[in-house]
């Protein structure tokens, strides 16, 4: 892995997207409490796993840009992922390093990104500055809410054996949400050899934000495979999907109208209600087929 030193080339920005560094042991993921329980007019006192969440705090070059609740784990892809699928860069090469420092109740990801990106977050703090509270930080108008999707490439070909698979073998590859019945999972699975990775977490954004940042750190892309999710399909996890250039997205639960307009406008595939046995297609049928 290349030396760091100076500004950072193409090279070694991917480098340093790819490392990260924990500032001690990580805590932990699942709380052990005592509980009573009651079941069938019984009560009984046991013990029981509950995830953990910590606040995270995003900072980029030392100025703090957000906090989010989330499971304490895989927080260097994270960091890679937010940066990524919020568009606060366009290429994974602008993010030059990223750091976790943990602390007892709340953690930190320290952020460097090419030096006009980080200008151009400057200059969007600058015109919060004085707002007295916000539903979408980082926006002033309705029509900055939702921002323009670029069109996804050609993706995948899927077929619906290659989906009901992935579904089926999901829940195996949960061990958290195994333990607790609390996290939701995002999954990248590739056509013919099944799930490849999956991450978890507390948040449905956060679990997205984290597999993005395992693939971009493991030098992979997303042409070749397609996304599942646990939760519901919403608009904004559209916009992160195609701001990487996911083409095809798969959700366990539900989509909103507002996600299914945006996956057609992108040209993302869209099924929702994925289950075992059953699927729904809302936007893009042609790279599924029923084989």
């Amino acid at each position: 892995m290349p030396e760091s030193g100076g500004a950072p080339q193409p090279e070694q920005a991917r480098a340093g997207a790819l490392q990260g560094a924990a500032g001690s042991a990580p805590p932990q993921v699942v709380a052990e409490l005592d509980v009573e329980r009651w079941r069938e007019g019984l009560l009984g006192r046991e013990r029981d796993l509950v995830a953990e969440e910590l606040p995270v705090g995003l900072f980029y070059h030392g100025v703090p840009h957000g906090v989010m609740l989330a499971t304490p784990a895989d927080l260097e892809d994270f960091g890679v992922g937010f940066t990524l699928s919020e568009g606060l860069v366009e290429d994974a090469r602008e993010i030059h390093d990223v750091q976790v420092i943990l602390g007892g109740e709340t953690a930190e990801v320290r952020i460097s990104v090419a030096w006009e990106r980080f200008t151009a977050l400057l200059e969007q703090r600058r015109r919060l500055t004085g707002r007295t509270g916000c539903g979408l930080c980082g926006v002033e108008t309705a029509e900055q809410a939702i921002r323009a999707v670029k069109p996804v490439g050609e993706g995948p070909a899927v077929k619906a054996a290659d989906l009901h698979s992935a579904i089926a073998g999901l829940a195996c590859r949960q061990p958290l949400n195994a333990r607790t019945g609390s996290v939701h999972a995002a999954a990248w699975v590739v056509p013919g050899r099944g799930i490849e990775v999956v991450r978890e977490d507390v948040g449905r954004h956060n679990a997205l934000d984290k597999l993005i940042g395992a693939r971009v750190r493991s030098g992979a892309d997303f042409s070749g495979g397609f996304l599942l999710l646990t939760s519901r399909a919403s608009y904004e996890m559209i916009q992160k999907s195609a701001a990487v250039g996911i083409a095809f997205l798969a959700a366990l639960s539900a989509p909103t109208a507002l996600a299914v307009r945006l996956a057609e406008r992108a040209g993302m595939t869209l099924v929702a209600f994925a289950r075992e046995q059953q699927h729904v297609v809302y936007a893009h049928s042609r790279r599924l087929s029923g084989v």
